[in-house]
């Protein structure tokens, strides 16, 4: 039972049949007539992304992944400003970053390349906008607030904390990789300077994502070489996940619409068939509007995380303790932390291919692992 989509997506058959189609591309960066036709399809990959994000073809920057895309916005504004400016920029991150923007942010601090405020969320894990402006300063070269949290699922303010930076002229990045599948993200109308993707979160194979860097952006480059994506990402274009990136969002936006109705139908009776045993809770937004519809994280009080991680396989079950992005953490992530959160946490998270079956068996070997667990706790009472 597959309820880990939130630590990567089933690939989309669509995306998979791009992958083949364009494995033995030429590189796009040759001048005969198989290199053009290469780079033909990663221009196309390029167009359709940004038809469906709201940003012109020239703002998308491939990568390859989230956390590529990450590093290169905060870094690359970073050192932009500082060497426009010859003064060490002011960054601003929430408390509730992925480890992509946090400790990217907290590696810039310690080098003296950035002073660096974090600013905290509330009991739900969403970020207060008045919070975040208190923070700003004349330095401030950049705001990196998540669109979506990978554990919670709360969902930030985005578009209006662009807004207001937008009058004060600093910059928001924001790390959508968590938003893709489920949400309509347009950087144009929500005044989102920079953005994150990964495509293994929405159907792509893993190892392929891309950036937004609005073209009014100087960004200092991470790697240098060939001078493709206009000089801000060297290297060999690879076309055939360039493809199958493009197919997958284009497909997630045309389906997007049945599939959110499909797994809040879904998380709904999940989070139901869990909240009602002993000592189960829902955290994040109790808004279901400020939060995730794919997302369902819970706290265990009975259930230590260590038998919880041990007992998860065993009941067929694919589900994560914390981000899978924390080297397999099962303890209180920093996320939880900064929310107060306590209690054993569990993150079940759905996709597109999501099924009622999966749904319901989860609930039951839920309802026999509890129930086994207090009976056995009562035998040492």
């Amino acid at each position: 039972m597959y309820l880990d989509h939130a630590a990567s997506s089933t690939v989309r058959p669509t995306a998979r049949a791009a992958f083949l189609t364009h494995l033995d591309a030429a590189n796009g960066s040759a001048a005969h007539q198989r290199g053009q036709n290469a780079r033909a399809v990663v221009e196309q990959a390029r167009e359709q992304i940004a038809q469906h994000i709201g940003a012109s073809p020239h703002e998308i920057v491939f990568t390859s992944g989230g956390t590529e895309a990450d590093n290169l916005a905060l870094k690359g504004i970073c050192w932009a400003a500082r060497d426009k400016t010859r003064t060490t920029p002011h960054l601003i991150v929430s408390a509730t970053e992925h480890a992509a923007v946090r400790d990217v942010a907290v590696w810039l601090a310690e080098r003296g390349d950035v002073t660096l405020d974090v600013v905290g969320c509330g009991p739900d894990g969403i970020v207060d906008v008045e919070a975040v402006l208190a923070l700003l300063t004349p330095q401030t070269a950049l705001v990196s607030v998540m669109y979506a949290n990978n554990e919670l699922g709360s969902i930030n303010p985005i578009a209006e904390l662009a807004k207001a930076l937008a009058t004060r002229g600093v910059a928001l990045h924001t790390d959508a990789v968590q938003a893709m599948a489920t949400l309509k993200v347009d950087v144009n109308r929500e005044q989102i300077s920079a953005l994150a993707a990964s495509g293994h979160k929405f159907g792509a194979p893993q190892g392929v994502g891309f950036a937004v860097l609005r073209r009014d952006l100087a960004v200092v480059p991470l790697l240098h070489g060939g001078g493709q994506d206009r000089g801000v990402r060297s290297g060999t274009f690879a076309t055939a996940l360039i493809a199958s990136v493009a197919a997958a969002f284009t497909e997630t936006v045309n389906d997007r619409p049945r599939v959110v109705a499909h797994i809040t139908a879904l998380t709904d009776r999940l989070a139901a068939g869990l909240c009602a045993l002993d000592g189960v809770r829902r955290n994040g937004p109790t808004d279901a509007a400020k939060r995730l519809c794919s997302h369902v994280h819970l706290s265990l009080d009975a259930l230590p995380s260590e038998l919880l991680a041990l007992r998860l396989d065993g009941l067929g079950i694919a589900a994560s303790g914390g981000a899978a992005c924390s080297s397999g953490a099962t303890t209180a992530s920093h996320v939880l932390v900064a929310a107060g959160i306590t209690g054993t946490p569990l993150r079940l998270s759905l996709g597109w291919d999501s099924t009622v079956d999966e749904v319901e068996h989860t609930i039951a070997a839920f309802t026999q692992l509890l129930n086994s667990n207090a009976a056995t706790s009562r035998l040492w009472v």
